[in-house]
């Protein structure tokens, strides 16, 4: 099969390409559907994807105009870098033809322009699609269970065997049972002993499991018992929970206006996009 988009013959090796491309995403999303089916699909995808390219690329080619050589030049030099050698920048573009990938280079600035021209002049998100917006999402402003743990730690590796930490950190454990001060303790035995052993605010998925199985069931100025995680043996102490929230709007109005402005962006984009294809003649033969 071979495509014909404004009178632009397109080889069906474009399309193979450009499927074996989307292919390891796209396999992972529709791991469950049919073989045949989820091939069709890929290849059709495949299809439209190479058809609204030509598109975009001659309408780019038509309507902007020509990109200064300085320019050009200096947009080939930062690829160059890039690639590293010149077989990775032959092999990026296809061709060792220094000419032909410069009139790549252009192709890409005039797209780079045309598309920046649709949404640049777009206006900024109103203050009620913000708001709707948050209203609408807040489970994705939800900022985690936080606690503030600091630890005594006696590490264990080659230099310094079980026994010998195991012994420390009971010392440690055994002069907090007699009421001394946690913070003295970290500067006399830990391992780690900057900032008073204090780790500051952490939620769950930033330590080893091992650690926060014990810190996030520790009460407000609860000092643990002695655990063990594979760096060694720790004594803890929580001095504060800030519990899951959503936060609050002033926090997230900055992404969420980034968001909207992104999607006016990819519809003004869309939109374009569906008005070429509209005008289009497009053959398969």
């Amino acid at each position: 099969m071979t495509l014909v988009v404004n009178g632009e013959k397109i080889d069906d090796s474009a399309i193979k390409q450009e499927a074996e491309r989307l292919r390891p995403d796209y396999e992972r999303v529709f791991a469950d559907q049919d073989p045949v089916d989820k091939e069709a699909q890929l290849l059709d995808w495949s299809k439209e994807n190479v058809i609204e390219r030509v598109l975009i690329n001659q309408h780019a080619n038509n309507h902007v105009p020509a990109i200064p050589a300085a320019q050009i030049q200096s947009a080939f030099g930062q690829i160059r870098k890039k690639c590293g050698t010149d077989e990775l920048l032959h092999k990026e573009f296809g061709t060792n033809d220094e000419r032909e990938i410069k009139e790549h280079v252009e192709l890409h600035l005039k797209v780079e322009r045309m598309l920046k021209g649709l949404y640049e002049h777009l206006p900024e998100p109103a203050e009620d699609e913000i708001l709707k917006f948050y209203n609408e999402n807040k489970e994705q402003f939800k900022s985690p269970e936080r606690i503030r743990v600091a630890h005594i730690v006696k590490h264990i590796d080659g230099q310094a065997n079980e026994a010998a930490a195991y012994s420390t950190i009971q010392k440690a454990q055994s002069e907090l049972k007699n009421n001394a001060v946690f913070e003295t303790l970290v500067a006399k035995y830990s391992d780690c002993p900057q900032n008073g052993g204090d780790l500051g605010y952490i939620a769950k998925g930033q330590m080893v499991e091992e650690f926060e199985d014990v810190v996030f069931n520790l009460a407000v100025n609860q000092v643990s018992g002695i655990f063990r995680t594979r760096f060694g043996f720790h004594v803890a102490k929580l001095y504060d929970r800030k519990p899951q929230a959503v936060r609050p709007l002033e926090q997230v109005k900055d992404s969420i206006t980034a968001e909207l402005k992104k999607h006016m962006q990819e519809k003004a984009i869309d939109d374009f996009v569906d008005g070429l294809k509209a005008d289009a003649k497009i053959e398969e033969i």
